[in-house]
């Protein structure tokens, strides 16, 4: 498995020029090489292919001579970015998906990576080489495990950081012993179906008052001024704390799953949908669900664990003890099944909902079908 190590760079003056000038240069092909793409198709109705493109690059460092100062196999990489775009653009249409999203040129703070796919990088005394660019300071905050296999560099507003994928052995699953499922909220971060609960930190909200602040300043800047700029790169500052923060948190919560439980069950949200709900988008978006469960998917596959995902639908109106519909308004928190008596939160009722859906009998009975079934008993009500 692929395993993903991040370090923070600490280039001079000079280096950080280097950086710049060939995340610029890479903009610059790749803003090219997608328009080549378009050009061809809609003049000749035909598809040029990356290794046509790359076939072109020799050519191309003799016409411009500062594309020869970026080391080939990132020029390569780019064009291989070009038709992954493509890639995923087809594979959208054939799927019939409502929006496809045709790849669309970068601007300058759109395009902000490159990487080395195999070699032109080295790390020897605390130092990253990379060929054409020169050793750069970096911190090694953690050992790298495994085997480098790319080298990516990556500009975070006006920070740079290093991202190694390693190839790591694939971790012995475990016979399950303990299991969890768990229900993601806004009043609550997440609920477990053990009854346990997590408070949402809101970290926008309390950035939120300074976040406008530093907005409306930006709005009022003249367009392409360098007082704009600077009010851009401050917004930008503003929105890496909340996201560092949220980061920290979500991984610190996935830790403590998957060092407690083997088998983890959770919804398969469709966020994009959920945050239609205008009133609700602010703190969907803020909470990080998607972002949550992946991190919480990779942790657990490190660790030789499993996360299972079920379908959400239902699971708060289905009793977890009899299996009976109890509807139930967003704004009723508490859970008081009339057939059997079950008396809980309506968010640890959605967890144990959860966990039975995935195939997990300890908390007893299997509810699966039922919640599948709900749809067509609704009318009853």
């Amino acid at each position: 498995m692929l395993k993903a190590f991040k370090y923070r760079l600490y280039p001079n003056c000079a280096q950080t020029a280097k950086l710049n000038q060939t995340l610029d240069i890479c903009r610059t092909l790749y803003n090219a090489c997608l328009e080549q793409r378009r050009t061809g198709y809609r003049q000749h109705r035909k598809a040029i292919s990356a290794t046509q493109q790359m076939a072109e690059l020799p050519d191309l460092k003799q016409a411009l001579p500062e594309v020869g100062e970026v080391y080939s196999q990132v020029l390569q990489d780019v064009l291989w970015r070009v038709d992954t775009a493509f890639g995923n653009f087809f594979r959208r249409v054939r799927s019939h998906q409502r929006k496809a999203g045709y790849p669309r040129f970068q601007s300058h703070n759109r395009y902000d990576s490159f990487t080395y796919p195999q070699f032109g990088f080295s790390i020897a005394q605390g130092r990253l080489g990379l060929s054409k660019i020169g050793n750069i300071k970096i911190k090694l905050h953690r050992p790298i495990e495994g085997t480098v296999k790319t080298c990516t560099l990556k500009r975070k507003v006006d920070e740079w950081y290093v991202i190694f994928a390693c190839e790591v052995p694939d971790a012995e699953p475990s016979e399950p012993t303990s299991v969890v499922g768990i229900d993601v909220g806004i009043e609550w971060f997440l609920a477990t179906s053990d009854g346990a609960f997590i408070e949402n930190p809101r970290l926008l909200d309390h950035s939120l008052r300074k976040l406008r602040k530093l907005q409306r300043s930006l709005s009022r800047k003249k367009l392409g001024s360098k007082n704009r700029n600077k009010a851009r790169i401050l917004v930008a500052k503003q929105n890496r704390t909340v996201r560092r923060q949220r980061l920290d948190f979500q991984h610190k919560v996935a830790r403590t799953l998957v060092n407690q439980y083997d088998v983890i069950a959770v919804e398969d949200l469709n966020v994009m949908g959920l945050v239609k709900n205008h009133s609700l988008a602010r703190h969907i978006a803020d909470a990080g669900w998607a972002g949550f469960a992946n991190i919480l998917e990779h942790k657990a596959a490190y660790a030789g664990g499993r996360v299972i995902r079920v379908n959400p639908a239902y699971t708060s109106q289905v009793c977890s003890g009899c299996g009976c519909i109890v509807r139930k308004e967003l704004s009723e928190r508490w859970h008081a099944c009339p057939d059997c008596g079950l008396s809980i939160h309506r968010d640890t009722n959605a967890a144990r909902n959860i966990l039975k859906a995935a195939g997990t009998p300890p908390l007893g009975g299997n509810v699966a079908e039922r919640i599948a079934s709900v749809a067509q008993e609704a009318h009853v009500f």
